[in-house]
């Protein structure tokens, strides 16, 4: 943490030099900037903890995974145990997710990707389709409904001119990744269709992938106050799941699929995978009223076809979704006082029918069980927004969250109709920011979080319906400095926090690897995030015309906290899963006519595998480097050609592992070192 710290404040001390350099010599940089799904504001001046991935910033990465684009953000981690096979946590541990991404919203073009059971299957959306994203960690639930983790804002493709693109890319164990997009602007419309195919052999056995994507929108100027937008996407997705090695089976060989034991075959046999089919689309309609009022109204809809193979049983699971999103908006401006409001509802519903069988080497046998549930999650928000002399930011904020299920059990034993409703829950945040200066301000906040069962914990694989399941809150408080650079070459964060959570929900594995869930007391999750970036030099005359070095660092004192498992009392214990230090370093140096090379570390310590911490998995170092050439003209083609290597030391580690697993199976190994190569080409 030291060496970081110092990092840190040298990037600062070097800002002042850089400062010397006479402005007219250096060109001004855009200014980043946060829409925040209200009113675009600059990220110096939010009140929040949030983090943006632009489309420079992604280009840069590996097109084929979000994996390292949001790995490069403080406080996030995402994993990937096979290829398409995502896990996501903000400043928090996966406890909750076995699979997938749980306790965080997340909302794509301003429809909610996350659904009413919870469920949010970002791993449905093809890379390239994505434009920009905005991260909010700690509770965001006052204005974006249940979760304690944060949210996630996707923009999918920005209309602002007429083009063709499409992009090829080839690499290791397989890799093929292919996409097409068209996008026209017309006076009062514009639309864009982006259509994606992908596939992998994986690195180890049984892990291979294949994604088909097609994703619209759609907006209509219909008025000079009104707009219409749709915007729809279908996937289908399928990936094989190898399954966990343990430490000597992985260090025998890290490629093998998880073997068979004298008691359960193995994933190979069982044919062990996901095959998830999901179509999601909506409306939106955006009425400027006058001058001060707006109103927006979203509907939307889902449906999911979700199989499994696994190795104790085969799931099928089918998920519709259906919800509206809408709120009114007041601006009021006068002089060096500004004043925003919103008051709004989000209503969804989503209804799963679920089937387990006994899986006979990868084909459905006898029923096991056939349940039919109904989650229904509604709340009421309210946000308002003071801007004084345009120094002091003043956010008050709070919602209302309901949340009830419906069940119905059919086999093995018939039950009728049952319904269980949580109660309400008050969601407030305030929070303030203050420029000190024109390139530095203060911020601070205090919010509650709050995240009932979803239905996947509810109806777990255990074939059981569990009543006893409680909501997770807690209360988050934060402090933070942002600092800004008058061109915006520099840009330092720092952001301190402490989120006392009760009634943690864990996960539990019986002794056939079935899962259940449990309340187990609560956690006590302090941390610190420091992220620094700097151009050295931008649009010189030199032969190299930009070098940008970026260093973010993340500390985690997550411990557990009255936290009980029968007889053992884990309190006090680090909280599993989360690594205690992540330091990310990169660099990117820009060439006169469009070269570019492009370089990640990433420095994980040990993590915890089980709530005893008995088990760690190791620290570890990967780096990975791209390199590439921008705008090549080929008659009216402007051609764009990439390579890169990932792994590029051939580190041995695991990056998503299973926690508290039965037989020490925690290890799923990634892929040694591996190659791409590519382009992309713009009419």
């Amino acid at each position: 943490m030291k060496s970081a710290l110092f990092l840190f404040f040298a990037l600062f001390t070097f800002q002042v030099f850089a400062q010397i350099t006479p402005v007219d010599t250096v060109k001004k940089l855009n200014e980043v900037t946060v829409k925040g799904y209200y009113n675009t504001q600059p990220l110096l001046r939010s009140v929040s903890a949030v983090n943006t991935l632009d489309s420079n910033q992604l280009k840069y990465q590996q097109n084929s995974s979000l994996v390292s684009a949001f790995n490069s953000v403080t406080g996030v981690r995402m994993e990937e145990r096979s290829p398409g096979s995502y896990r996501l946590s903000l400043r928090g541990s996966l406890l909750r997710s076995p699979f997938g991404i749980r306790n965080i919203k997340i909302y794509i073009d301003e429809l909610p990707l996350t659904d009413a059971g919870g469920n949010t299957y970002l791993n449905a959306v093809d890379p390239l389709a994505i434009q920009s994203v905005e991260i909010y960690k700690g509770p965001e639930a006052n204005i974006f409904g249940a979760n304690t983790g944060g949210a996630i804002l996707i923009s999918s493709a920005n209309v602002d001119q007429n083009n063709v693109e499409a992009s090829l890319t080839a690499g290791s164990y397989g890799l093929f990744h292919q996409t097409a997009k068209i996008q026209r602007r017309f006076k009062n419309y514009n639309f864009s269709i982006f259509q994606g195919y992908q596939r992998s052999d994986g690195y180890r056995q049984n892990s291979q992938m294949n994604r088909k994507f097609i994703q619209t929108s759609h907006q209509l100027d219909y008025s000079k106050n009104g707009s219409l937008k749709f915007f729809a996407f279908y996937s289908d997705l399928n990936y094989s799941t190898p399954g966990g090695l343990t430490l000597q089976q992985m260090e025998q060989n890290p490629q093998l699929a998880r073997p068979a034991t004298a008691t359960l075959p193995g994933a190979i046999t069982q044919q062990a995978g996901i095959f998830n089919k999901t179509a999601l689309a909506g409306l939106t309609n955006t009425y400027q009223i006058n001058e001060n009022f707006k109103h927006v109204i979203s509907i939307f809809t889902s449906y999911t076809d979700f199989k499994n193979p696994f190795i104790t049983n085969y799931e099928k699971r089918y998920e519709s979704t259906l919800g509206l999103r809408t709120f009114l908006e007041y601006a009021h401006s006068k002089q060096n006082f500004r004043f925003n409001a919103q008051l709004g509802i989000e209503n969804s519903s989503t209804k799963t029918q679920v089937k387990n069988f006994d899986n006979n080497a990868g084909e459905t046998a006898a029923l096991q069980a056939a349940d039919w549930l109904k989650a229904n999650q509604d709340f009421v928000f309210a946000r308002i927004n003071f801007d004084i002399n345009r120094k002091l930011l003043i956010e008050l904020a709070s919602s209302i969250n309901f949340f009830n299920y419906k069940y119905e059990s059919f086999y093995p034993a018939p039950i009728s109709m049952q319904k269980r409703k949580f109660a309400n829950q008050l969601m407030p945040k305030i929070a303030a920011s203050y420029l000190l200066s024109q390139a530095l301000s203060l911020r601070a906040s205090i919010s509650k979080g709050y995240s009932p069962p979803t239905i996947a914990e509810v109806r777990s694989s255990d074939n059981n319906i569990n009543n006893n399941l409680q909501a997770e809150l807690g209360w988050n408080y934060e402090a933070g400095l942002r600092f800004n650079s008058k061109n915006n070459r520099f840009y330092a964060n720092a952001n301190i926090f402490q989120f006392d959570l009760q009634d943690a929900i864990v996960r539990r594995l019986n002794a056939n690897d079935t899962e259940y869930f449990i309340n187990a007391g609560g956690t006590k999750q302090q941390g610190v995030e420091l992220e620094s970036s700097i151009w050295v030099f931008k649009n010189s005359s030199f032969l190299i015309s930009g070098i940008q070095v970026r260093s973010n660092y993340t500390y985690n004192r997550f411990r557990f906290k009255d936290f009980q498992n029968g007889n053992t009392n884990f309190s006090g214990n680090r909280l599993t899963g989360v690594p205690a230090n992540v330091l990310l370093s990169s660099l990117l140096v820009e060439f006169k006519k469009g070269l570019y090379f492009f370089a990640q570390h990433n420095y994980t310590s040990a993590i915890p595998l089980n709530d005893s911490n008995a088990a760690f998995a190791g620290k570890y170092n990967v780096v990975e480097l791209k390199s590439g050439i921008t705008k090549v003209k080929i008659g009216k083609i402007n051609a764009d050609f990439f390579t890169g290597i990932n792994n590029v030391f051939n580190e041995r580690y695991s990056l998503g592992n299973d926690l508290n697993a039965v037989g020490n199976r925690f290890y799923n190994p990634a892929a040694a070192i591996n190659f791409y190569f590519g382009t992309s080409i713009k009419l």
